[in-house]
């Protein structure tokens, strides 16, 4: 009889072994393994980050990854499950694994308190529809930076980020986040997590493929903007950003200056999901399309009901923080 088990040792090598295949993203094998043992060894993997398999006689039928994250739903607080890396090895498929696994660890999520699911889809939607999952619609926006013609850096104070930042990030997010019906409570482990799965995956890849910058402009010795950019064969994703100001000209300031430091090379591609009050007056949207990684809700208790009935414009979630 089948039964759910943390993933660890042997099982866990066969899962790596398995979905390194679809999810290598560039990596070799042992690299990979390597990148998800430094998540689940950051402060925020250690408490938040769990990976469970459906095993049979010692067979590893399907596996997948919760991530357990804090949330605000209409102004109050709820737990959140992220279900991630949904996948049944080989040999197992187009037997239900999959299903029975999400159903049993749906079953185990809302036994422990999780308000709702939520999963990023690859694959459409009718799959986890038929497991009670319904659509928020999520735009990937293109940006254009708007340069001074002479293509110089603004006179705004901009400096790497690191983790003194951290605790401004978070307040920062807090702020732009509360008139939101929908949006997770980022503390500084959750920010820092975030832009390290980031820095390894870079670290890990083949040289100059890909980087993560951390930025933020400074007042007083404090950060009062911030913008987290990752660069994978030349475009750029805004991870994340933020700005005291509620109209996000220091935000624009640092996207400028990023932009200026290279005055004589191609534009990059830049692309984000930015919640919709913040428009910084140094960008235009040149684009929007719908995100290919479909945001999906499955409410787990009344106190997360709501989430069946979000719309995009009320939902604000980072990119960086998808999974």
């Amino acid at each position: 009889m089948s039964e759910i088990a943390p993933a660890t040792g042997v099982a866990l090598e066969s899962i790596l072994d398995a979905t390194h295949t679809i999810w290598h993203d560039g990596l070799t094998r042992p690299a990979y393994s390597r990148l998800y043992a430094a998540h689940v060894a950051a402060p925020w993997g250690r408490r938040q980050l769990t990976r469970w398999a459906l095993v049979d006689r010692g067979e590893v039928l399907a596996s997948a990854k919760i991530y357990t994250f804090d949330a605000t739903l209409d102004g109050r607080a709820i737990r959140i499950a992220g279900f991630g890396a949904v996948f049944t090895q080989p040999a197992h498929r187009g037997r239900g694994a999959a299903r029975e696994l999400m159903l049993r660890l749906l079953d185990k999520a809302a036994a422990e308190g999780a308000d709702a699911a939520l999963l990023f889809s690859e694959i459409g939607p009718n799959y986890y529809a038929r497991l009670g999952f319904s659509v928020v619609p999520l735009d990937d926006l293109s940006i254009r930076v708007i340069e001074d013609t002479r293509r110089g850096a603004p006179a705004t104070m901009v400096r790497a980020g690191d983790d003194r930042d951290l605790d401004a990030v978070a307040a920062m997010d807090a702020a732009r986040a509360e008139p939101f019906r929908f949006h997770l409570n980022r503390d500084r482990d959750l920010a820092q997590f975030a832009i390290a799965k980031r820095r390894i995956l870079a670290g890990l890849s083949e040289p100059n493929a890909r980087s993560l910058q951390f930025f933020v402009a400074e007042e007083g010795a404090s950060a009062v903007a911030y913008a987290v950019v990752y660069e994978n064969g030349g475009a750029w994703t805004i991870d994340s950003c933020g700005d005291r100001d509620p109209a996000g000209a220091r935000l624009g300031a640092i996207l400028q200056v990023l932009i200026a430091r290279e005055p004589s090379a191609h534009r990059p591609a830049i692309t984000a999901w930015l919640p919709s009050a913040l428009r910084p007056p140094q960008i235009e949207i040149v684009s929007a399309t719908s995100s290919k990684d479909l945001m999906m809700f499955k409410p787990l208790s009344r106190a997360g009901e709501g989430v069946a009935s979000l719309k995009p414009a009320e939902v604000m979630y980072w990119r960086g923080d998808a999974f």
